[in-house]
């Protein structure tokens, strides 16, 4: 049960990160987003490296429903793990936002009128999944000792760079549409973002790993 528990955990955990740290991050910066944003991809980037470092050995640290699919056509999970791994993931990170909820005295349920929608966002997620999964993927090839830190950074980096500040994770963009504070999504606009983050991993499948 270990890499389950964990899997769970960390969910919660990097959850609970993106959220508090954005509702901080908009309260101290009195709604100034830009400090907002820089509040919240340091303390992401940096809650990332932890969780990744502590819970690798345990369960992989996945915390992402692609990149657990990437690494099952790796022939590193089963089919049935697989599964697991994702119900641990979506219920971890929806435990995670009513955490962030519970920890700043806010209403525990929620629904976010945050929209994020349009061709440019859509396109955003599919090129921060690629990305996120390359990363990954080349890491685990050439790099494996420096995995925790380069996907610390190219996250930290995403949220800049990217129109979709990089949610790069289906797990993420349905727990995000429960929290009306600065990281959500409206619940409308949550197919659009899990379909380009599908579709990006279905191509690193195909192309990229091919050899199970």
């Amino acid at each position: 049960m270990k890499p389950y528990i964990a899997e769970f955990i960390g969910s919660a955990l990097l959850l609970a990160i993106v959220a508090g740290s954005g509702y901080m991050g908009e309260i101290l910066g009195s709604g100034n987003a830009a400090v907002a944003l820089l509040g919240n991809s340091i303390a992401t980037g940096v809650g990332l490296y932890v969780l990744i470092v502590l819970l690798g050995p345990i369960s992989g640290a996945h915390l992402n429903p692609v990149v657990s699919l990437m690494f099952w056509r790796l022939g590193h999970l089963d089919f049935k793990k697989l599964v697991t791994y994702w119900a641990c993931q979506f219920s971890g990170a929806m435990a995670g936002i009513y955490l962030t909820h519970l920890m700043f005295s806010l209403p525990i349920l929620q629904t976010s009128t945050k929209p994020r929608t349009g061709l440019g966002i859509w396109v955003s997620e599919l090129v921060s999944t690629l990305i996120l999964l390359a990363v990954i993927r080349i890491g685990d090839k050439e790099a494996k000792e420096r995995i925790p830190m380069l996907v610390a950074c190219t996250v930290t980096a995403g949220y800049w760079f990217t129109s979709s500040t990089f949610f790069a994770n289906p797990a993420v963009a349905v727990a995000r549409s429960m929290t009306n504070t600065f990281v959500g999504i409206a619940p409308a606009d949550v197919f659009g973002f899990v379909l380009a983050e599908i579709l990006a991993g279905l191509i690193m499948l195909l192309i990229f790993c091919r050899n199970k």
